[in-house]
């Protein structure tokens, strides 16, 4: 088995610090364990039982403190939208003349704004990748009910009744 690489001088004391100075369990779990190999030699595995991670994990976190230092503890980058056609400032930009049209009460056919936005990335796409875009730039539909959701015919009657009454006395 190959020999562990030393963590740098002064580390402990820096790990220490940033321990009381984390603001999240995450934060804390990923400086702790850094901190519990400098400062008290365990194995990864060991420190995996002791904060409740995977060793995989642990020996990958602690690889990139040995690579980059104090960063490497600093928020990890999860997330994100890492297959998207359009940057959103692209997608801003396919949307203005179908806002207009919007503003204005008119109905959009997402058949156009698909078309658009194909051609603006150069391929075909599914409908629903429009729906998440309109979506993404909040943006719903709006459509009027049917009827009421509670119904009351008898009420119904009653109103039409009075209504034309009320028409014939005028």
């Amino acid at each position: 088995m190959r020999q562990a690489t030393p963590i740098p001088e002064g580390a402990v004391e820096q790990l220490a610090q940033a321990l009381e100075e984390a603001k999240t369990k995450a934060a804390f779990q990923r400086v702790q364990c850094v901190w519990l190999r400098a400062a008290l030699g365990l194995s990864a595995e060991q420190v995996a039982t002791a904060i409740g991670w995977v060793p995989t994990s642990v020996r990958r976190l602690q690889a990139r403190y040995l690579r980059e230092g104090g960063a490497a503890l600093i928020g990890l980058k999860r997330g994100g939208r890492l297959h998207q056609n359009l940057s959103e400032a692209d997608e801003r930009r396919v949307l203005p003349g179908f806002l207009d049209q919007a503003t204005q009460g008119g109905m959009l056919e997402v058949s156009r704004i698909k078309t658009a936005y194909e051609a603006a990335v150069g391929h075909r796409v599914p409908k629903s990748t429009v729906y998440r875009l309109l979506a993404r730039h909040g943006w719903r539909k709006i459509a009027p009910r049917r009827q009421h959701p509670k119904p009351d015919p008898a009420r119904q009657q009653a109103f039409k009744k009075t209504a034309s009454e009320r028409a014939s006395r005028g």
